[in-house]
């Protein structure tokens, strides 16, 4: 059903009474990313960002390291695929394995090939990590018009860098690897703060971004903290308000160091 205005209308219950209810919802759609001419595999995402989407997809996967690669990027008139066109030859994966969350994803990455070099020389405040967490629900202006969708945001340790919405969590984070690839966007300090539940795939796109801290308003997946162990990654989780859980790496926590330390031997 539509109203007047052309906003979907629904029906709400509340407090045992039914009212008419005028709002939109998160867009869910496929889209086709063609390498080279040749369709990879369909994405359900939100349509927005899908330049960078696909850009950011084939480097979190390792297709691709720079902008200098890429030839073209081009969404279709109908915005259901976008072409990525490159200066070289690519293979596409023949083993696309689907990733939990919602909408799905897929990835070709064997994780225990993955040796990424993160820098370790900084530490960021309990105060900070609250800034930041208040920051991401700032910029969910998405999420305030529609809900259902989920926000990512890249910093440089005190301002923003990019940010990313979309209804799969994955995908945001994949727009955010493509915007830094298009943009040119490397700042010294990356720190990554989500909505979104970080599971394997999330923390395998975090560390390919290169972002040694993770921020989450949600919980983590036991094979994301023992990856973020393993690749040294601050992994953050359940952060709101003066309040988080530190999953793994709580050195390059400043101040609380050494009571974090305390606190564990006992």
């Amino acid at each position: 059903m539509k109203s007047e205005t052309g906003q979907p209308k629904f029906l709400r219950y509340s407090a045992g009474k039914w009212e008419p209810l005028e709002k939109g919802v998160i867009t869910e759609t496929p889209v086709s990313l063609t390498v080279n001419g040749q369709v990879w595999l369909t994405l359900m995402c939100t349509p927005v960002d899908l330049e960078a989407l696909a850009v950011g997809f084939l480097f979190n996967e390792g297709v691709l390291k720079s902008k200098t690669e890429i030839e073209l990027v081009q969404v279709c008139q109908q915005g259901d695929n976008v072409d990525v066109w490159l200066n070289h030859a690519v293979e596409q994966p023949k083993d696309w394995r689907r990733t939990t969350g919602c909408t799905g994803g897929a990835t070709a990455v064997i994780l225990e090939q993955l040796h990424p070099e993160l820098k370790n020389g900084w530490l960021i405040s309990p105060e900070k990590i609250q800034n930041h967490t208040e920051t991401l629900l700032e910029t969910q202006s998405l999420y305030r018009s529609v809900g259902g969708v989920h926000t990512s945001i890249l910093t440089d340790g005190e301002n923003v860098v990019t940010w990313a919405e979309d209804v799969g969590r994955h995908n945001s984070l994949d727009k955010i690897a493509g915007k830094c690839v298009l943009e040119n966007l490397q700042p010294a300090r990356k720190v990554l703060v989500t909505t979104g539940r970080i599971s394997s795939e999330m923390i395998q796109k975090a560390a390919r971004i290169g972002a040694p801290i993770v921020i989450s308003r949600t919980s983590a997946s036991s094979l994301s903290v023992k990856l973020a162990e393993k690749w040294g990654i601050t992994l953050l989780g359940y952060a709101h308000r003066d309040q988080f859980i530190v999953y793994a790496h709580p050195e390059r926590i400043l101040q609380t160091t050494q009571n974090i330390f305390a606190v564990i031997a006992k």
